[in-house]
């Protein structure tokens, strides 16, 4: 199994991108991957991730995650075919439900279906199927509840079909997964929970005569340094998982991370993207140390 890790820079690094991206690439850090923070002063996903093909080749660029429902999917389709010609063979597209910030949801509406606005996990479906269908078809043409195409092309189409990896943890997403996805990219879950999710993927794969990539499964995980968890990570943490204790979700310090990291990979989980878990005054400085801590655990 391929253990590899990434880095997803956090939502102040606007301003620092560029040496971000130069210094991943002369350290030779597997991915980069750029979360859907609209009110953030962090880049765009699309936009930085051409950016870092341009200026790299040989790193990986991920969407961690780009929120998929109320995305016009054909605009998407040629982003990402665009970056796919840009960067073949590097390009990970992960999509989601909705954005981590709520203050961003007004920013992707819904499109109306035939009962009044479409319920977000249809419009996922929906618009996955399609994204999909443009993707690898010269030609679409579909009749759908909220998208309609007739002979829609996005020019020329990846010479390798992507894969398509999706966020989520709840059941209802993690069979769409089993579904409809390549690849699952958790977060806020402990290694008994990923376990579980991976069961219940395999299980909806297998039901639907499909298969997921066993080395397609990934962790999205924070780390906290100095001073520990922030207590603002700590409250959003308990807002969504209160079940659990933020400790057990973000570890703290290197080693912490590097023991937890080894738990996921005892369960099946093979790629990770590591954030810090607070803004930073040194970007630099985080990616010596990820490059030194974590780079000796990739097979």
């Amino acid at each position: 199994m391929k253990v590899r890790i990434g880095i997803a820079p956090g939502a102040d690094s606007g301003d620092s991108f560029a040496d971000i991206v130069g210094r991943l690439d002369e350290l030779g850090v597997d991915s980069l991957w750029l979360p859907e923070l609209v009110s953030s002063p962090g880049p765009d996903p699309i936009v930085g991730l051409a950016y870092a093909a341009a200026r790299t080749r040989r790193l990986k660029l991920g969407t961690g995650v780009s929120v998929l429902p109320g995305r016009n999917p054909v605009l998407f389709a040629k982003q990402l075919a665009t970056l796919a010609r840009l960067a073949p063979g590097r390009i990970l597209p992960a999509v989601g439900l909705g954005p981590a910030q709520p203050t961003d949801r007004d920013a992707f509406p819904l499109p109306p279906g035939p009962h009044g606005t479409g319920a977000r996990g249809e419009v996922l479906e929906e618009a996955l199927v399609l994204l999909r269908r443009l993707l690898t078809e010269p030609s679409v043409t579909f009749r759908g509840r909220y998208f309609t195409l007739d002979e829609v092309s996005i020019g020329t189409l990846p010479t390798k079909p992507l894969d398509i990896w999706l966020g989520g943890a709840a059941p209802t997403a993690l069979r769409r997964i089993g579904r409809l996805g390549d690849g699952w990219l958790a977060s806020l879950v402990t290694p008994s929970d990923a376990a579980e999710g991976i069961a219940t993927i395999t299980a909806a794969a297998d039901a639907a005569g499909r298969m997921i990539d066993p080395e397609h499964y990934g962790l999205s995980i924070a780390v906290a340094l100095d001073g520990g968890i922030p207590p603002a990570l700590a409250a959003a943490v308990r807002r969504r998982r209160p079940d659990a204790d933020p400790a057990s979700l973000v570890p703290v310090g290197w080693d912490a991370l590097r023991r937890r990291i080894e738990d996921y990979i005892a369960v099946g989980v093979s790629k990770f993207v590591v954030r810090p878990a607070t803004s930073l005054p040194a970007w630099n400085e985080f990616i010596d140390q990820f490059a030194t801590e974590l780079l000796p655990i990739e097979t």
